[in-house]
């Protein structure tokens, strides 16, 4: 692989890093789904640091599978750039055949913000970036909201109730956030607990695009921090923001 300049290379070590997923997928089979996880988090978690190590050496790197001690490695946290990356986020929907909601997620922070963004949607064929991110589509009269398949949050429930919105549950955060780029949905609504890595390519992406992201209380979402907790997010189409964070301040009243 080439030195790329950061968006191009974003998507391509994203879109590769799925390749590489799907034939592991295709080898390994799903008999065993803890080793097939196992295995996925592994290779794309190696593929992507030495990768980047490669072709951006001064660079740092915030990886999901990274030890505790890499995460809090003082050189990241000052840092001008520093690529936050989820090598397979969705291992549950990767390890499940049939199931196409899991993701990889290269971004690329500057100095305070994301600069750069990639989230391949491997199993979709297709790979979103804030190079050339999605046009966005129009709300319609009712709008639906990606949650979690398997603890979507119970003040979720009563917003769409309030809003006159359907839930739709969704694999990984990386396809809920791509599919309100891509139309599927209208808003994402989280707030159970993630990481930067969960979120920092597809916002990336979702920004470029227009799109609205942010905490669930309406402020910025920032990343490269100390602790890269990052607990909860929105992410809809802009029409939208200013009823479903009013609707958010409702409920937590």
């Amino acid at each position: 692989m080439t030195i790329r300049d950061d968006h191009a290379l974003a998507g391509d070590l994203a879109t590769e890093a799925g390749e590489r997923l799907l034939a592991l997928r295709a080898e390994h089979g799903f008999a065993d789904q803890r080793a097939l996880k196992d295995a996925g988090d592994l290779m794309a978690h190696r593929f992507l640091t030495e990768a980047l190590q490669r072709l951006r050496p001064s660079d740092s790197v915030l990886s999901e599978e990274a030890t505790r001690e890499e995460r809090m490695d003082p050189r990241r946290l000052s840092a001008d750039r520093v690529w936050i990356v989820d090598p397979l986020d969705g291992t549950r929907e990767f390890s499940e055949e049939g199931r196409s909601d899991w993701a990889v997620h290269v971004a690329l922070w500057e100095k305070g913000s994301l600069t750069a963004g990639a989230v391949a949607l491997p199993a979709q064929g297709r790979t979103l970036t804030a190079a050339v991110p999605p046009v966005l589509a129009r709300p319609g009269e009712r709008f639906r909201i990606a949650v979690s398949r398997t603890r979507p949050p119970e003040f979720v429930r009563k917003l769409a109730f309030l809003a006159g919105a359907d839930l739709v549950p969704i694999g990984s955060a990386g396809a809920k956030i791509s599919a309100v780029l891509t139309g599927e949905v209208e808003a994402y609504v989280h707030a159970g607990g993630q990481y930067e890595w969960d979120s920092a390519a597809p916002v990336a992406v979702a920004l470029a695009a227009g799109a609205h992201a942010s905490r669930i209380d309406g402020s910025p979402l920032v990343y490269n921090q100390a602790d890269p907790s990052l607990p909860d997010i929105l992410v809809c189409l802009p029409d939208l923001a200013p009823t479903l964070l009013a609707g958010i301040r409702d409920l937590h009243r």
